[in-house]
This record gives C-alpha cells, sequence and structure tokens, in this order.
C-alpha cells in the first residue's frame, strides 16, 4: 500500500504531519470514548493472534501513516499474529490502530461495530479533506506493502 508522495517535499512533509496529527485527535476521541470499558480488557494479547481469535485487523491509510511516521522499525508480518506483540504485550500500544483501541473480548460487539464505523467515517472525512488516498486494507497487507517501500 503506497502512500501518497506529494510533488513539493515540503508540502508533502506539511502535509503528512498535519494528517498524522488528526489521526491522533481521532485516537484521542477513541480512547475518551473506551476508557469507561478498559477494565474490560485483560491485557492478555489473545486478541493479536488473529488466526487463533478468529478475526483480522482491517488499517486506513491514514493510520498507517501515522504509524510508519511514529514506529521507526516497521515490521514484516508473516503469521497471523502481529509482529509488535512482545512477551504477551504490544509494544507500540500508544501508536495502535482504531481496529485495537475499540476491541475488547468481554465487549459489546454492537459498540466495538458501532466504534469502528465512527473511526472509519472521520478517516475517510480525513483523506477526503486532505485528498490523500484512502484504503482499507488487512494489517498484513498492509505493513508488508509498507515496508517495501
Amino acid at each position: 500500500m503506497k502512500l501518497k508522495k506529494s510533488k513539493s517535499k515540503n508540502a508533502g512533509s506539511k502535509t503528512n504531519q498535519t494528517i498524522c496529527d488528526e489521526v491522533a485527535q481521532i485516537y484521542d476521541w477513541l480512547d475518551s470514548i473506551i476508557e469507561p470499558f478498559n477494565n474490560l480488557c485483560t491485557a492478555c494479547g489473545k486478541c493479536c493472534n488473529f488466526d487463533s481469535f478468529g478475526h483480522k485487523l482491517f488499517v486506513t491509510t491514514p493510520e498507517l501513516l501515522y504509524f510508519s511516521k511514529n514506529v521507526k522499525n516497521l515490521r514484516s508480518m508473516s503469521t497471523q499474529s502481529c509482529p509488535y506483540l512482545e512477551n504477551g504485550r504490544c509494544s507500540v500500544r500508544n501508536y495502535r490502530f482504531a481496529g485495537c483501541r475499540v476491541f475488547f473480548c468481554k465487549a459489546d460487539k454492537d459498540l466495538q461495530n458501532e466504534l469502528s464505523e465512527q473511526a472509519i467515517g472521520k478517516f475517510k472525512t480525513l483523506c477526503d479533506k486532505f485528498n490523500f488516498p484512502y484504503r482499507y486494507v488487512d494489517l498484513m497487507t498492509a505493513l508488508n506493502s509498507e515496508r517495501n517501500q
């Protein structure tokens, strides 16, 4: 998943930073909503093994831009486990994707779906605002594409 490059390096950098700032605001919004539910997550890391938990994590292009700007060691993903799960813990927790933020294995699925849809809407609006390409792709495809650029 190649991220859009600007013709002007400085203009592109400034736009990318603005997009990253707005992604951080969306994450702050999500975190404020899920804060009352944090006790539902025991941070066991089971949900980071996508195959065994029976789900896939999808990410958007603005989230991937934010992630790649903040996590300097981009890792490829060769299995259906998150490559940032270390010793049962998320090693990139502060920069984790919206899907990671809203998912609790013991949480209400309707709430998770609603929050996911709202976040996706915010990311789409962000892309429209900055004429930034929007894609919604599984984490393995995203990480492997981004790392190989």
